[in-house]
């Protein structure tokens, strides 16, 4: 821990990104190429540095598009919740085990809402992004489901600029129960 911010860094660690990114196993999707976590009291942010040679579905846009933002942006909150999770540095994630994590990466972590705002275009051969926790809400209603939301930004080095915030959904996360409905 930095005494002087009350952070904590996690530099990249590549053993778990390479098993964060298995699900996108298909050539040439694995944009995150390296990421580093900070934790700030019970928010943390990741930091990642991503290349796309080529667009895995379209001909080359010769910049970052939607599509794309929203792999990116997939690849490194997956990394950011994993890392939180492995290291048990956000108490929203105190009850998750590496195991739990592994099982609910796909079926159970879920974009309720996606926000973007392109303001200059990015260069998708190497650019930069982050990704943020910044409120934890519990719902109980049929089933248990924690509200995340999640600010995020993309750049790079010639002043490219995207960002917005999504809306994750984790359902029946560990630790959570439904609560009957008070009489």
């Amino acid at each position: 821990m930095n005494l002087d911010t009350g952070k904590t860094r996690f530099a990249n660690d590549p053993e778990l990104l390479s098993r964060v990114l298995e699900p996108y196993a298909r050539p040439k999707t694995q944009y995150l190429k390296s990421a580093t976590v900070e934790v700030a009291g019970d928010l943390a942010s990741a930091e990642g540095r991503f290349s796309i040679p080529f667009p895995c579905y379209i001909d080359d846009t010769g910049h970052l598009n939607s599509v794309e933002v929203n792999i990116c942006f997939n690849q490194l909150m997956y990394y950011l919740i994993a890392k939180c999770v492995q290291q048990q540095v956000v108490a929203e994630f105190d009850e998750w085990t590496m195991e739990d994590y592994w099982a609910k990466q796909l079926p159970d972590i879920l974009i309720a809402r996606f926000e973007s705002h392109f303001k200059r275009p990015i260069d998708s051969a190497d650019f930069s992004g982050e990704v943020s926790f910044a409120e934890f809400r519990r719902t109980n209603r049929s089933r248990p489901v924690q509200i995340v939301d999640m600010p995020w930004r993309f750049w790079d080095a010639a002043g490219g600029h995207a960002q917005g915030e999504v809306r994750m959904a984790l359902v029946d996360p560990p630790g959570m129960t439904v609560q009957a409905d008070a009489a």
